[in-house]
């Protein structure tokens, strides 16, 4: 039976791959892409997986010198950054931007790739006691949770960019003539 840190060591491998595995998703993704809110959305949030896997990597070396999980300074910002860069874009799509199945798919993949990546840090948050590794993995599954939403709304504009305008822009009928 593994001992609870050559569990600790196992989920931060497999953190480790898919943080690496998100940020060439992403990468791809944004080469691909027809249009500049995707690329520089799918960017940023390749940025973003690089930063997590940063992160996972010093707690790697710091279990395996120091035997323990030792606190990492980890400030995500909840989305933040894609959020503003999917805001301020969106500002500048046209109704002439090219919007392709191969897009949409991508952006279903993504969707799906944060699921798991969110999955996995909340089941990891949950088999664990209190304490700093129980917070970190709880505050980066909140992190992929964002990423997530931040591609639903990306997807929703890709599908119907006219629904999606008028969801987000929450126009009413004032029945006057």
């Amino acid at each position: 039976m593994p001992t609870e840190q050559e569990k600790t060591i196992q989920a931060l491998r497999y953190a480790i791959q898919m943080e690496i595995d998100g940020k060439a998703f992403y990468l791809l993704a944004s080469r691909e892409s027809d249009n500049e809110l995707g690329k520089k959305l799918l960017v940023s949030l390749a940025d973003q997986e690089d930063y997590h896997r940063q992160k996972f990597d010093q707690i790697y070396e710091n279990i395996r010198k120091a035997k323990s999980w030792i606190p990492v300074d980890f400030k995500p910002d909840g989305g933040k950054t894609p959020r503003t860069i999917f805001a301020r874009e969106i500002e500048n799509v046209t109704s002439s931007a090219k919007i392709t199945q191969a897009e949409i798919d991508s952006i279903r993949i993504a969707m799906q790739m944060e699921d798991k990546s969110y999955d996995s840090y909340h089941n990891r948050s949950e088999q664990i006691g209190p304490g700093t590794e129980k917070d970190f993995y709880a505050t980066i599954a909140a992190e992929e949770r964002e990423h997530k939403l931040i591609l639903l709304d990306y997807y929703e504009f890709l599908k119907d960019p006219s629904a999606w305008y008028v969801q987000t822009e929450h126009p009413s009928l004032d029945g006057g003539s």
